[in-house]
C-alpha cells in the first residue's frame, strides 16, 4: 500500500550556507507524515574570503559574485515551492569589517535575510550535520571541520557535545598568509613555517583534545574529503569503499599526499588525478591544517564524512519542533538549555527569572489577542529568553546592571541563536530597567530597523513584567491585557501586600504612550494564595 502522503500540504524550506570559500543551498519538503525529503543540492565556490584575511574587508568581487549566487539560489528554491529559508554566514562575513554591507545587498537584491553565527555555533551546527549521519552510540568522537577561515572541532557522542571550539585556521587564510600568489612548488622549509603557525594557533585545542579518551575521529568539509579522493586515485591498494559514511584514510596518506602536491606546481596540481582543480591552490594550507592535528593529538586514521553544516541547518531546524518535526517532549531546546546554562553560571535568581518570563509571555500574549503588536512566535520566544536573562549582569553588579547583562548576553555566544537575535534579546534585556530605546544609545542603534521596532515592544512588556514582582516575592500570579473601550486595561491578579508592585507600573505610562499612543488603565483582583486556603480548609 502506498504511504498515505498528501505533497500538496508538505512545506519545503530553503537552507543555506554562506562559508568563506563556498556556498552551499539545500532544499528539503517536510512531508505531512512527519518525514521530508531533500529535493535539491547545490554548491558554489564563492571565494568570499578572498584577499579579506589580510584587508580586514570582503573584496567588491567577492561581494559580487556571492550576492549573484545567493540570488540564483532563492530563485531555485521558490522555484521547488520553498516558503521559508533559513541561511547563516560564517568566517568570512563575521571578520568582515564591512560585513553590514554584504548582508544589506543580499537582503535587497536576493530578498534574503542572512544570519551571521559564531565560532562556537558553526561548530554546534557542525556536531548537529556529522553526528546525525553515523552511528556512535556512547562512542566519544572527535570531529574535525577545515572551512577557508575557520577550523572547528568538538567532542561528542550521538546524544551531545562535550565541548565547541573555532580556531581562525582555515585554507584560504592561510594561503593569503604564507602563500599568497605564488604558483610555485611549496618548499619543505615554508610548509613547515606553515605547520608551526598551525601548531601554535591550536595549541589550546590540542592540549584539551588529548585529555580525552577518543574512540573515533571524523573529517568534513572540502579539504578533507578533496584529500581522500586523491589518495585513493594516487596510492597502489587504496580501493573506494562501497558505503561512504565508512571511507577513510590514515595519517600515513595524508603525509604522501601532501608530499606529492608539494612537489608540483600550481599548475601540475592542477591535474592530478582526483584533484578538485578549484580548489588546487588552498588544498595544501587546508592539508597542512589536518596533517598537524592528527599528528599532535595522536589520530592515526580519520573517517571522511560528506556531511557538513549545512545538515547541520536541516537538523536544528527540525529539532527545534517548528511545524512538529522531531519535536522531543520533557526535553530543553539547545537554545532553552544554552540560556539556563548561562543564567546559572552567573547565579541568577533562577525562582525570579522564571516567574518574570511567564508574566512577560502572558503579556505578551494577551496584548497580541487585543491586536496591539503583531510579533511573531519568534520575537515571543526571544522575549522569554530575553526575561530569564534580564538580571545576569547583577553577577558583576547591582549598580549598572541592565549595561552588565547587556554585555554578558552579547558576548556568551549563546548556542542556538543567531547574532541578530542575540543582539535583540541584550538590547530588550538592557532596557527592561529605567531607560526608553533612543537611537542614540549604541546598543540600540546596532539593531536593524525591524529589531528596533521589536525591542521597543518587548522591552516595554519586560519592563512591566519586572515592575510586577519588585520585591521578588511572586505576589503578583499573573496579568493579561484587555481593552476597555479601546484603551488597554491590564488585569492584575495579585494578593495582599503586592502595593509595591502596584505603584511602580505608573512610571511606565510615558513610554508606553510613545510605543501605542495611548496609556494603559489597570484593575487589580485580589486572590487568595493556595497555603491560606489550606490553612482555612484545615
Amino acid at each position: 500500500m502506498a504511504p498515505n502522503l498528501n505533497l500538496y500540504s508538505a512545506r519545503v524550506v530553503g537552507l543555506i550556507d554562506v562559508g568563506t570559500n563556498s556556498a552551499r543551498l539545500m532544499v528539503v519538503r517536510l512531508n505531512p507524515n512527519m518525514s521530508y525529503t531533500i529535493i535539491n543540492q547545490h554548491k558554489v565556490m564563492v571565494r568570499l574570503g578572498e584577499g579579506e584575511f589580510l584587508k580586514g574587508r570582503l573584496q567588491p568581487e567577492a561581494i559580487d559574485r556571492t550576492v549573484l549566487v545567493l540570488k540564483r539560489f532563492v530563485e531555485m528554491a521558490r522555484n521547488l515551492g520553498a516558503e521559508d529559508f533559513w541561511a547563516v554566514a560564517t568566517s568570512a562575513t563575521r571578520d568582515a569589517e564591512n560585513r553590514q554591507v554584504f548582508l544589506e545587498r543580499v537582503r535587497e537584491e536576493a530578498g534574503l535575510d542572512l544570519k551571521v553565527i559564531s565560532g562556537l555555533e558553526e561548530a554546534r551546527l557542525i556536531y548537529l550535520g556529522v553526528s546525525s549521519g553515523f552511528h556512535l552510540g556512547d562512542k566519544t568522537a572527535l570531529f574535525i571541520d577545515i572551512g577557508g577561515g575557520s577550523t572547528e572541532t568538538i567532542l561528542g557522542n550521538q546524544f551531545e557535545f562535550f565541548s565547541l571550539d573555532s580556531m581562525k585556521l582555515g585554507a584560504i587564510r592561510l594561503k593569503n598568509m604564507f602563500l599568497g600568489e605564488d604558483t610555485g612548488e611549496v618548499s619543505a622549509e615554508r610548509y613547515s613555517i606553515l605547520r608551526q603557525h598551525v601548531r601554535n594557533s591550536a595549541l589550546r585545542t590540542i592540549q584539551r583534545v588529548k585529555k580525552e579518551e577518543i574512540h573515533l575521529t571524523f573529517g568534513s568539509s572540502g579539504t578533507i574529503e578533496n584529500l581522500y579522493d586523491i589518495a585513493q586515485k594516487n596510492f597502489p591498494g587504496k580501493k573506494k569503499d562501497p558505503q561512504p559514511d565508512t571511507e577513510a584514510m590514515t595519517i600515513k596518506e595524508v603525509e604522501h599526499t601532501i608530499q606529492m602536491m608539494c612537489s608540483m606546481s600550481l599548475s601540475e596540481r592542477t591535474r592530478i588525478p582526483g584533484m578538485n582543480p578549484e580548489r588546487a591552490d588552498i588544498i595544501i594550507p587546508g592539508a597542512a591544517i589536518l596533517h598537524t592535528l592528527m599528528e599532535e593529538i595522536g589520530i592515526g586514521e580519520i573517517h571522511v564524512s560528506r556531511r557538513s553544516l549545512r545538515n547541520g541547518l536541516l537538523q536544528d531546524y527540525l529539532l527545534r519542533g517548528k511545524f512538529g518535526y522531531l519535536e522531543k517532549e520533557a526535553q530543553l531546546s539547545v537554545r532553552e538549555q544554552s540560556v539556563l546554562q548561562l543564567g546559572r553560571s552567573c547565579g541568577f535568581n533562577e525562582t525570579h527569572a522564571r516567574h518574570i518570563s511567564e508574566l512577560a509571555l502572558d503579556i505578551f500574549d494577551s496584548a497580541g489577542e487585543c491586536g496591539m503588536h503583531l510579533l511573531s512566535g519568534t520575537m515571543r520566544e526571544l522575549l522569554k529568553y530575553a526575561a530569564l536573562l534580564h538580571d545576569v549582569g547583577m553577577f558583576l553588579s547591582f549598580s549598572n546592571h541592565h549595561a552588565h547583562t547587556y554585555y554578558i548576553i552579547r558576548n556568551a555566544e549563546l548556542l542556538g541563536f543567531n547574532n541578530s537575535e542575540i543582539a535583540l534579546m541584550a538590547s530588550t534585556a538592557f532596557y527592561h530597567s529605567k531607560k526608553y530605546p533612543r537611537k542614540k544609545h549604541p546598543e540600540f542603534a546596532s539593531l536593524d530597523s525591524d529589531s528596533q521596532k521589536a525591542v521597543r515592544v518587548l522591552s516595554m512588556f519586560l519592563s512591566i513584567a519586572e515592575s510586577l514582582d519588585r520585591t521578588h516575592h511572586q505576589l503578583v500570579k499573573g496579568a493579561y491585557f484587555t481593552m476597555d473601550q479601546g484603551i488597554p486595561l491590564l488585569v492584575i491578579k495579585a494578593v495582599e501586600g503586592s502595593e509595591i508592585e502596584l505603584w511602580a507600573l505608573e512610571a511606565h505610562q510615558k513610554h508606553f504612550n510613545k510605543i501605542f499612543g495611548k496609556n494603559f488603565n489597570t484593575r487589580v483582583e485580589f486572590v487568595c494564595e493556595q497555603k491560606n486556603l489550606d490553612l482555612e480548609a484545615g
